[in-house]
């Protein structure tokens, strides 16, 4: 009896051990549970996080988008709201083409620009030459339109300027050397150079008799802003994808991928043999 008395007491202890190990790992699998639910919590909120800054960031393109669409097309509009002066020899429905080319020739490029246009600039640098060679064979005519797409898109006001200016050549007789002028020294399209009457002026300079008392009074002061918004207008009205726009005889060229100077040239020659 001694010796089970003397061996009861292991027995308690070995129970409270074990009792307080049972103790010890329930509260460490209640530990673990209870970090993962913490970590899950905080992946949730991370994911949360990242789905509501996704969502900002879209709306915020979405409204950039929005404005740049709002604006697309539009300019400051100059002194749209003044007389229509028509420049000199200009033709076609109101009067807002400018003529380039025999006026007996059998084919016609219509070109939709805008000065301030880097396509329309790369598209002047590869066509010019044929251009030139076909309307001074006398077989090509070509129409000038010109638009004020960037002022809208970009700000500013230098496709509005630059086209009077190239109205005010057109006055002089010096539209053709001039509209060639302002596309080799096109500023980048965020450089509204060309608002500047100083620097229409000063171009001018490189056409021979142009930088005249009557240019450079045309130019400052707007004289065919308002015939320029009439052409921008029918632009707008006609649903042209964008600048430049180019037409042989009414069929759209620039859309084809596969024009190209040498293309044109033998399209405009076949023409001329009828």
């Amino acid at each position: 009896m001694g010796s089970g008395r003397r061996g009861a007491p292991p027995r308690f202890v070995l129970r409270d051990v074990s009792e307080k190990n049972r103790e010890g790992k329930r509260t460490a699998r209640e530990r673990l549970a209870e970090e993962r639910e913490k970590q899950k919590a905080a992946e949730k909120r991370r994911r949360a996080l990242i789905v509501g800054a996704s969502v900002v960031c879209v709306l915020g393109l979405a409204a950039v988008i929005g404005v740049v669409a709002a604006n697309a097309g539009k300019d400051d509009g100059g002194d749209a709201s003044g007389p229509v002066v028509v420049p000199s020899g200009a033709n076609g429905e109101n009067s807002l083409a400018l003529p380039v080319g025999d006026a007996g020739a059998r084919s016609t490029l219509t070109v939709w620009e805008d000065f301030r246009c880097p396509a329309c600039k790369s598209f002047e640098d590869a066509y010019r030459p044929t251009i030139h060679e076909l309307t001074e064979a006398g077989q090509l005519k070509v129409e000038y339109r010109l638009v004020t797409l960037i002022d809208g898109n970009m700000g500013g006001s230098g496709s509005r300027k630059a086209a009077n200016a190239a109205a005010c050549a057109q006055n002089a007789g010096k539209f053709p050397a001039y509209h060639d002028v302002l596309y080799q020294n096109q500023p980048p399209e965020t450089d509204d150079a060309f608002s500047r009457n100083s620097k229409l002026i000063d171009l001018a300079k490189k056409v021979d008799g142009l930088d005249t008392a009557a240019f450079r009074t045309c130019v400052e002061n707007g004289t065919h802003d308002a015939w320029v918004a009439k052409s921008n207008e029918a632009f707008q009205k006609g649903g042209y994808g964008g600048t430049p726009s180019v037409f042989l005889n009414g069929t759209n060229i620039y859309a084809d991928r596969s024009m190209t100077p040498a293309k044109l040239k033998q399209m405009v020659e076949k023409n001329a043999q009828g």
